[in-house]
């Protein structure tokens, strides 16, 4: 799993990224968004963005 385009918005007060999951040699992208303050701990932001794209997956990995 890779997070690509990680970014904060300041009007959204959320971090938002796309995640690609690998699965079967076939790459798919999730757009993914958590709410939090920009100071947030890094290892959660990138530990909830994993999660969200888990939950839009309709396999686990």
């Amino acid at each position: 799993m890779s997070i690509k385009n990680l970014r904060y918005s300041a009007k959204e007060q959320a971090f938002m990224a796309s995640v690609d999951i690998e699965r079967f040699g076939r790459v798919f992208r999730y757009p993914c968004a958590v709410h939090g303050p920009k100071n947030m701990d890094p290892s959660a932001v990138v530990k909830r963005l994993r999660h969200k794209a888990l939950q839009m997956s309709d396999t686990q990995v």
